[in-house]
């Protein structure tokens, strides 16, 4: 069980540097090839929509293509991909790449999240995992912004040096494809007793998506990785163009955000043992648009020359810890919804996860760039406030039709009385 469980980490951990370097290599084409930030704004659709696009044809039929399967499909794409990067390095390259990236994520997201209904025994087991899994991701996001600046060049910011970084990138997911490999995981108790087809499973799919609890999840989904992804897609550009410090310290201090998310989920791990998700959340959500009130005044007053950590704006630190609170939404919403159902709707519901996390993150990118250029960074920012507010709300219904499903659940294994 652990090499199962290690391989499903290292998947993980890859793809959390290949597609959160969106923020840094936003800011470095903006340098190598004078493109604008709305026009930047693009990468993280070509990511995101690849993503989604992906999911919705495959995720109602990759149970019969098999999570094992599917999982060494993307390793090998991405191996391949990352390899071509350097040669070929240009923006349209790395459109590419990242539409890469997001076909091979979504077969590695749907695969990792229904094969952890096959590996955990109970609900407690399933939201730790998860939020365990969730963090390790965080860790990959802080490692790839210290593992891209330092291919980045603050002398020679136009210099495409740091397309080399691909290389490195191509190792680690060649590593992650042997272990796979030499892996056992068992899915015989998923396989689909019958033979249906492709369209059964996706009609099959679409009904899931229109119950009214599952409903409410995706709303919940799509907004909060629409506040996420505006936060750390343009953090780095936020830290250059507003803050006014060097690209190459711009990139290592959006290491923060992750660092801080790292610990929000698995603090989170253990405080959801104890108390109630939505009463967790709540707070966490309240205190993150206290500290958007509290960080953008300062990010306006700061000033003076920045050479490093030492001379950084107090903003510069203060902003990015916002990914503590943030942080434990995702995969609790994410368990208490896979949890809620059977084993064999993980698979589509994993699917629909994947689906509208993407169109939320594309969407909370493409609006966040078109406000940095339009107004500024700092207002960019406050704009998060609102989808806040919308989540807070969301999450409420969200509760309610939960308890009201677990409730209809236990009087129908207790018989009816």
């Amino acid at each position: 069980m652990w090499r199962i469980k290690l391989s499903l980490f290292l998947n993980y951990f890859v793809f959390a540097i290949l597609l959160n370097s969106v923020g840094t290599v936003i800011l470095q084409v903006q340098h190598n090839f004078g493109v604008s930030e709305s026009s930047a704004s693009i990468l993280e659709g070509f990511k995101d929509l690849s993503i989604a696009a992906v999911s919705f044809l495959v995720a109602s039929y990759i149970v019969r293509i098999g999570y094992k399967n599917a999982m060494l499909i993307a390793l090998g794409l991405i191996s391949a991909t990352c390899l071509l990067m350097p040669s070929m390095g240009s923006f349209a390259m790395t459109k590419v790449l990242f539409a890469v990236t997001g076909t091979c994520f979504a077969l590695i997201k749907v695969s990792v999240y229904a094969t952890i209904g096959i590996i955990t025994d109970n609900k407690k087991d399933h939201a730790s995992f998860m939020n365990f899994i969730e963090s390790f991701f965080m860790v990959g996001i802080l490692t790839g912004y210290f593992i891209f600046s330092a291919f980045v060049s603050d002398s020679e910011p136009t210099s495409n040096d740091w397309f080399r970084v691909y290389y490195l990138l191509a190792g680690i997911s060649a590593i992650a494809f042997v272990l796979l490999w030499t892996t056992t995981l068992d899915e015989s108790a998923i396989r689909p007793s019958e033979s249906l087809s492709f369209s059964k499973d996706f009609f099959d799919m679409v009904k899931l998506a229109i119950q009214p609890l599952v409903l409410v999840f995706i709303v919940s989904a799509f907004t909060y990785v629409l506040i996420e992804q505006s936060i750390m897609s343009w953090l780095p550009t936020f830290n250059s163009k507003v803050l006014q410090l060097p690209a190459t310290l711009s990139i290592q201090m959006a290491s923060i955000l992750a660092a801080s998310t790292a610990i929000g989920r698995f603090s989170a791990g253990i405080a959801l043992r104890k108390l109630h998700w939505f009463f967790v959340l709540v707070i966490c959500l309240a205190a993150s648009a206290t500290l958007v009130l509290i960080a953008m005044p300062m990010a306006r007053a700061a000033q003076g020359e920045v050479t490093g950590w030492a001379t950084a704006p107090l903003a510069a630190f203060v902003f990015p810890l916002i990914g503590l609170f943030i942080a434990p939404i995702y995969p609790a919403i994410n368990s208490v919804i896979l949890s809620t159902l059977p084993p064999r709707q993980h698979g589509p519901m994993s699917g629909l996860i994947v689906i509208f996390s993407a169109l939320g993150g594309t969407t909370g990118s493409i609006i966040t760039g078109h406000l940095f250029e339009a107004y500024g960074g700092e207002k960019a920012f406050y704009f998060s406030l609102l989808p806040i507010a919308m989540l807070t709300i969301c999450l409420a219904i969200f509760s309610r039709l939960q308890k009201k499903s677990e409730a209809k659940v236990n009087f129908v294994s207790s018989g009816g009385h």
